[in-house]
């Protein structure tokens, strides 16, 4: 892959950029060689072109890297970026690893970065440091480019450069996102060969990698024989054992982790309060609440979001209204955790109410969760013409498209009304029309309303899409046992014993859904090793 070099040089450095303030000038003075560089044209004060010399005292190499380093400071945006490339490439810095390293650094690790750009500089550079092959594989595992990360690894080896701590942290953290268990295991035990089997760091991503592949009797171990532990040690056990669903164990390593002195964080507290949420354990959850200082509840808006869903799952709604109405900032996930949460409680009108609050305030736009949540508290409401209404702006004003779970909520709607031929023709005609879950929530619905005629018509539709869902059998038979059809009843378990089906395990409901974003939030401060040249 080769670099845009004439787009480059075809941008040249605007005033919008630099701003062209003295102390700018004087950078590229420097870095030019020129005494002056003052002409927002770029022209120096003798009209020559830029960048041209004049008799100027030539600075030392370090003050010509440092100020070109400088000007990283106030890029913001990939064009910005491409016109100080501009200057590194006439400058002869291109080879020049600290350079370099800090335009790979912005274009793969920054938001407004490019990797695509990231891995056209790389090529350039004849040979890179461990910072810059650093700086790509966590580039590559950021934008879940893995097989690029582990080619990138393997150029790292061929070229002598050892692999350090980041190198060991970026790559376990693939393995953990790609539940690349093996290739985790490999890595375990180059890390143990090459000595970082004491290095904090490295040991907790270790233990996250592990609590990922649901390993959480190795990553316990690991745990336990780790020389040091830290808060973030505790923080990972945690949010391993919530992965796990171990919550009960997570609630010991809570009260564990205080018992040996240290203070849980934010991190901390909101693993805590997902355990609570999933247990329904109120008591729990109102404790750790109360260890809530309001100032942590002010500088971290994901707290305040986790407690809705906390007391909403434990069946305290009013206290979860308290805890909405007296957040001093909100964001989408507070109010989406709020409308889903009055939804799943039956309280419809209030759900659609705070729905309309959201849409008045400009700077929450809805987004496909809240919809969700519209949809659900229709679903549960019985409201009908609302749920209609409402799922026609969500494509028309919002441009948002359904996906199979607004569908789902559309069907029950539907369904719960009585609307079977209504909803059989909206599942008929959905883009995903083969999708088992819109038939399985019809097929539900003949339950109710004792439609058996749909009702097995639906289930062999469902027959040729999951043969084998433990649902359908059991939906089906209840259908037979509502009009006394004994026999079909008993056909219908022998034929699931005979193919061995088990019955159904309980489902995640829509707060869990909600919740997965408020989680999001959450491990945004799950922060990466910051690595650096000067270490």
């Amino acid at each position: 892959m080769t670099l845009p070099v004439r787009f480059i040089f075809s941008n040249r450095v605007n005033k919008s950029f630099l701003g062209f303030s003295g102390r700018k000038a004087s950078l590229l003075a420097l870095l030019f060689g020129a005494r002056r560089y003052s002409s927002v044209e770029g022209r120096s004060p003798g009209g020559g072109e830029e960048g041209e010399e004049t008799h100027g005292e030539i600075p030392s190499f370090c003050s010509r890297e440092r100020n070109l380093l400088s000007l990283f400071l106030p890029c913001s945006a990939m064009r910005e970026l491409s016109q100080i490339h501009a200057l590194i490439i006439r400058s002869g810095f291109v080879q020049h690893v600290f350079v370099s390293g800090r335009l790979i650094s912005f274009c793969a690790v920054s938001e407004l970065g490019s990797m695509d750009y990231a891995a056209a500089a790389f090529e350039e550079i004849s040979s890179p440091d461990a910072f810059i092959y650093n700086t790509m594989i966590r580039g590559f595992v950021r934008t879940d480019r893995g097989e690029e990360a582990l080619s990138c690894f393997r150029k790292m080896r061929q070229s002598g450069k050892l692999a350090d701590n980041f190198t060991f942290s970026f790559l376990l953290k693939l393995c953990g996102r790609s539940a690349q268990v093996e290739l985790g295991r490999q890595i375990h035990c180059s890390i143990v060969k090459n000595g970082y089997v004491f290095h904090s760091f490295v040991l907790n991503t270790l233990l996250h990698m592990y609590a990922m592949f649901k390993h959480i009797v190795t990553a316990h171990r690991l745990f336990d024989e780790m020389p040091v532990k830290d808060l973030v040690s505790w923080n990972v056990l945690i949010d391993g054992l919530v992965h796990c669903e171990q919550y009960n164990e997570a609630l010991r390593a809570f009260v564990r982790m205080q018992q040996w002195g240290f203070a849980p964080d934010a991190i901390t507290f909101v693993e805590v309060l997902c355990a609570c949420a999933e247990l329904g354990d109120l008591t729990f959850g109102q404790w750790v609440h109360a260890k809530l200082s309001s100032r942590m509840l002010d500088d971290f808006i994901f707290l305040p979001n986790s407690l809705i869903v906390m007391y909403s799952k434990c069946g305290a709604l009013d206290k979860a209204l308290k805890v909405f109405d007296e957040m001093t900032q909100r964001n989408r996930v507070s109010w989406n955790s709020m409308i889903l949460a009055l939804a799943m409680h039956g309280r419809a009108r209030e759900a659609l109410q705070l729905f309309s609050r959201m849409r008045e305030n400009v700077s929450y736009e809805p987004d496909d969760i809240t919809f969700l949540g519209v949809l659900c508290a229709c679903s549960h409401g019985g409201l009908v013409e609302e749920g209609k209404r409402y799922f026609a702006i969500m494509r028309k004003d919002y441009g948002i498209n359904p996906s199979v779970k607004h569908y789902g909520c559309m069907v029950d709607l539907l369904g719960r009304a009585g609307l079977l031929k209504e909803a059989y023709e909206l599942v008929s005609t959905t883009p995903m029309g083969g999708n088992a879950v819109l038939w399985r929530t019809l097929l539900g619905a003949c339950r109710v309303h004792g439609e058996l005629e749909m009702g097995e018509w639906v289930r062999k539709h469902l027959g040729d899409l999951e043969p084998n869902h433990s649902g359908d059998f059991v939906l089906l038979s209840h259908m037979y046992a509502m009009v006394g059809r004994w026999k079909e009843v008993v056909d219908v378990r022998e034929e699931m014993m005979g193919r061995g089906v088990k019955k159904p395990s309980p489902g995640n409901s829509l707060i869990d859904y909600v919740h997965n974003s408020s989680k999001q939030e959450v491990d945004q401060l799950h922060s990466e090793p910051e690595q650096s040249h000067f270490t």
